[in-house]
């Protein structure tokens, strides 16, 4: 193990207080599942924990092929983290393939438990290999576990009426159960969700049931570990948690966001990896007064939407970057009709369909510019799975306050990781309700608030405040169409001070670290766990290194100018080529440096942790 021990009177124990585990195998292998239910085991215990499912683009690429490998990591802690990992102590290979796409991240010295039975000649030659690695010495750096998982799993299930097929489809509950015995995890959860799972199909239940407890039994008698391990549960603040990942927290969130405007939701989307979860998830509350739609297409999507909002609900509508690409239109109709939107943009790795299984944050500059005419939309960003509850709430907050349509801007990682995510006081959570207009005698279609400069909002059907609504321009506090091009001006520059003026209701921007010092590294979204994490590895070498992480990208906080200027050198992660940086660099005129990712992965800590260092290093050179 490369992780830190401590050592324990108990004999044959060892207590971690850290531990990154990775299953892989093939998509058929039941890898996500078996890394959400050590997830969920780890998180009733009540440690911190941090997960990255990874899986294939195809829905059902060739089995024991490279491309066909899904895996999952999660890492589990007694104190907080903040990220996945950087590398797991222990990599569960079911098959050839897996082991070949994951070994380069094993560490020497790392635990490899593999699946014995699948280094058949047939599987070794779908994934390249000329030699069998189990027995070629190539492994030799590693602490090699060979397990024959699908044999002693197809003696457990003997006498069951299932096919040899069936058979093999529970091997993965034999691995999780060996992992919960490798390190002190209670089967009873999982042997809950089993019975709940398939409580009405008794022989895949007991099935199931049965390949769980024969891993863990396996893991009791071999002799082949000689210690097992301990991660005590982690120090986190009272309260209630429970494990969520980032989509189901966006869909709470909007949940939420309804009760706290007394008004309904209408979800119009279209299906699209990775933002399908959240209609399934807002599919289910049709009890809290959500209402969703599944529409032919994208356009069809976010018009709904509008036409929802124009009645008085909340319409919502959702989608990835190409379905943002044919949503851009509309959104600027939104803007010129200015009615409460939430557009939501789970961003993953393009252009095009590019790879739509992997994370990326190459959206930025689409929802900000990208669409005809000068078109200003806010932005918000969540920057942890936990955080998309917040957030959501905070994009229907400006959405209702200032009559605009708003972005909220995620993403593959946050919306398929996990974090324990603290259930917040319903009396901590905002007030964010706001009334229609129903005097006819005061109503004007396009008068503005003085303070906010949003429009009055005038449900159809309110007796004497009939209205026009459209993309062409409206004139300025009656809402007739106009060609006027002094209207024009006026309307597009109340329609950018409007947005700009929400820097005044958001917060300033934070600074975790020093004030002032030799390094800023400021970034956004789901780089937020990674850079924390290398900002605390160089506070404690002693660098006056800082962190800052912006949550809302348009309007920025109004301090963020000065935040900037008071370090020596700024440093800007993403997972892009530099999209914030160009935004931080013209705006401002400050010298920041980019450190840019697109390989469908998030940032390693290292990396992040190496640049800073150099940074550090060339301001120190006369």
């Amino acid at each position: 193990m490369t992780t830190e021990t401590v050592p324990q009177q108990d004999q044959g124990v060892q207590e971690l207080e850290r531990v990154t585990i990775r299953f892989a195998g093939d998509s058929g292998d039941g890898m996500q599942l078996t890394g959400t239910q050590f997830t969920r085991t780890a998180a009733v215990f009540g440690n911190d924990i941090s997960t990255l499912p990874d899986f294939p683009a195809e829905i059902r690429a060739p089995a024991g092929s490279l491309p066909g490998v899904s895996g999952f990591q999660l890492s589990f802690s007694s104190n907080e983290i903040h990220t996945p990992g950087d590398e797991p102590d222990v990599l569960v290979a079911m098959n050839p393939a897996a082991l070949k796409t994951n070994l380069g991240d094993l560490p020497p010295g790392g635990a490899l438990i593999v699946n014995q039975d699948a280094f058949t000649q047939q599987n070794l030659t779908k994934a390249g290999y000329a030699s069998n690695p189990l027995t070629d010495g190539s492994l030799k750096k590693y602490n090699l576990f060979e397990i024959p998982v699908s044999t002693l799993n197809a003696r457990a299930l003997e006498g069951l009426e299932m096919t040899n097929k069936q058979v093999d489809l529970t091997k993965n509950f034999f691995a999780l159960g060996l992992m919960f015995w490798l390190y002190e995890r209670s089967m009873e959860p999982t042997l809950r969700w089993i019975e709940e799972k398939f409580g009405q199909k008794p022989v895949i239940a007991e099935a199931n049931i049965r390949a769980l407890k024969s891993g863990y039994a396996f893991g009791e008698t071999t002799e082949i570990f000689h210690t097992h391990y301990r991660v005590p549960s982690a120090h986190l603040a009272p309260g209630v948690y429970r494990n969520v990942t980032g989509n189901e927290a966006t869909a709470l969130g909007f949940v939420a966001a309804s009760k706290l405007a007394r008004r309904p939701i209408f979800y119009g989307s279209y299906p699209i990896t990775p933002a399908s979860d959240i209609l399934h998830q807002l599919s289910g509350y049709k009890e809290f007064g959500v209402r969703t739609f599944q529409a032919e297409d994208e356009i069809a999507a976010i018009g709904a939407a509008i036409g929802a909002s124009y009645g008085g609900a909340m319409g919502m509508t959702a989608s990835s970057g190409p379905g943002i690409a044919l949503k851009s239109e509309a959104m600027g109709l939104a803007v010129m009709v200015e009615l409460p939107l939430v557009v939501i943009d789970v961003q993953r790795a393009g252009p095009s369909t590019g790879m739509p299984t992997k994370t990326e944050q190459a959206d930025l500059l689409q929802v900000l510019f990208g669409r005809n005419g000068d078109s200003p939309m806010p932005v918000v960003a969540p920057a942890t799975p936990a955080e998309c509850f917040d957030y959501a709430i905070e994009a229907w907050r400006i959405a209702l306050k200032y009559m605009t349509p708003v972005v909220y801007l995620s993403d593959a990682f946050l919306a398929t990781g996990s974090e324990p995510w603290r259930i917040p006081d319903v009396a901590d959570l905002p007030n964010i309700e706001v009334d229609n207009h129903t005097d006819r005698a005061t109503f004007q279609p396009y008068a503005r608030d003085p303070e906010t400069l949003a429009r009055p909002w005038a449900v159809p059907g309110t007796a004497g405040l009939e209205h026009r609504i459209g993309g062409l321009e409206k004139a300025d506090i009656t809402g007739n169409v106009s060609y006027d091009p002094e209207n024009h001006h006026r309307m597009q520059t109340l329609r950018a001070q409007k947005v700009a003026g929400i820097a005044r209701d958001i917060p300033h921007l934070q600074v975790f670290g020093p004030s002032a010092g030799d390094l800023l590294i400021l970034g956004w979204g789901s780089t937020y766990g990674a850079i924390r994490s290398a900002a605390e590895r160089l506070q404690a070498q002693g660098h006056a290194v800082a962190h800052a992480h912006l949550r809302h990208l348009n309007p920025f906080p109004v301090n963020i100018e000065d935040v900037l200027r008071s370090y020596r050198r700024v440093l800007i992660p993403e997972v892009n080529l530099g999209q914030l940086l160009m935004l931080i660099r013209a705006r401002f005129l400050i010298d920041a440096v980019g450190l840019d990712k697109v390989r469908g992965k998030p940032f390693r800590i290292a990396e992040i942790e190496e640049e800073a260092l150099r940074l550090l290093d060339t301001r120190r050179t006369p």
